[in-house]
């Protein structure tokens, strides 16, 4: 093969033997797993948000956002489940550029996946143990799932993987919510059959093994935009759009029926200072239309401790070097006004 074989990497139950969660930890996600559970059941009314970084690219920074984010959920505790955004895998269009928290634990220094696999494991452990969060992440590489299961409260499949078989049948065998964006090309019906597939029982190989999913309930639709034939961003958060996931819900046999609109990409055109905007206008749709407020669980929100991005060695705490994020004072605001137009 046309490619070097450097070393084997630790198998996920040495990297949690090395790095275990302590019983008080285990205790945290179990309670915060079941309230986001609730939402997506039904059985509770608040709104999750889904809020953080582009890409978790400082252990330190990313905490600090953490904890000021606890401090604003205790606030809106009655209104608003807060799921920070710990995302440590970065897909990239072509391939080039900073490809998370995985590949560089230091962003300035060459690829390492396996202190990447280290560092991420206990930056999530991190946010559970001295903010009581468990966190997002979006699963770019399906079997490394295993080694941060134990910690997440949401998993996110991104618009250039929800057609794969893998991911697809990796999320069947998942436990908590897995979010399935809908494609670069804005076609439903993909979003759909991949959340057909989450949602039933599978066999199929998952690390070398021959595995047995049992379905996951909680897959739902994650609208994010799309890009039309000459490359233009378009979105997908309008009223319009909203009713005609509706329909493809109500077409299908689905087990909770869900959606998350994410507030960046194509849907803001990058731009992160239009989030707040787009939110507002979900939220008015939500109250001219009972099916739409049924199936709005949230919005995801690329957010961060300064406004706008870097490039990679500016130097800059708390400031994305991936896309755009909104700053923490602007960040602040919106979640306040969040909960007062609930």
């Amino acid at each position: 093969m046309n490619m070097d074989f450097e070393r084997k990497l630790a198998i996920p139950v040495e990297v949690k033997e090395m790095i275990p969660l302590s019983a008080r930890a285990s205790e945290i996600v179990e309670k915060r797993n079941t309230q986001i559970r609730e939402v997506f059941e039904g059985k509770n009314d608040r709104l999750l948000l889904i809020i953080g970084p582009c890409s978790a690219d400082n252990e330190d920074s990313v905490i600090d956002y953490i904890s000021r984010l606890r401090r604003v959920q205790n606030l809106v505790s009655d209104k608003i489940l807060i799921i920070p955004r710990i995302y440590t895998n970065k897909p990239r269009t072509t391939g080039d550029g900073y490809k998370g928290l995985l590949h560089q634990p230091n962003p300035n220094e060459k690829p390492d996946l396996l202190k990447g696999i280290i560092a991420t494991r206990k930056l999530h452990m991190r946010a559970v143990e001295e903010t009581e969060f468990s966190c997002a992440d979006e699963m770019l590489y399906p079997e490394n799932h295993k080694y941060l299961d134990d910690l997440l409260g949401y998993v996110a499949v991104g618009a250039r993987s929800v057609e794969d078989q893998q991911h697809r049948l990796t999320a069947s065998g998942i436990e908590v919510p897995v979010g399935m964006k809908n494609p670069t090309s804005g076609v439903y019906s993909v979003m759909m059959n991949a959340i057909h597939a989450a949602q039933h029982p599978h066999t199929f190989i998952y690390r070398g093994w021959e595995a047995h999913s049992y379905g996951n309930p909680l897959a739902h639709a994650i609208l994010r935009g799309y890009t039309n034939k000459q490359g233009q961003s378009q979105p997908n958060y309008h009223y319009e759009d909203l009713v005609k996931l509706c329909e493809f819900y109500a077409e299908g046999e689905f087990d909770n029926p869900a959606v998350i609109i994410d507030t960046n990409h194509c849907n803001s055109g990058k731009d992160p200072f239009a989030q707040p905007r787009i939110i507002k206008d979900v939220l008015n749709s939500a109250k001219q239309n009972s099916d739409i407020k049924k199936l709005l669980k949230g919005f995801m929100v690329e957010s961060y401790i300064e406004d706008g991005a870097q490039k990679i060695g500016e130097g800059i705490y708390g400031k994305s070097i991936t896309d755009p994020c909104l700053g923490w004072k602007k960040t602040e605001q919106l979640i306040l006004e969040i909960a007062e137009m609930l």
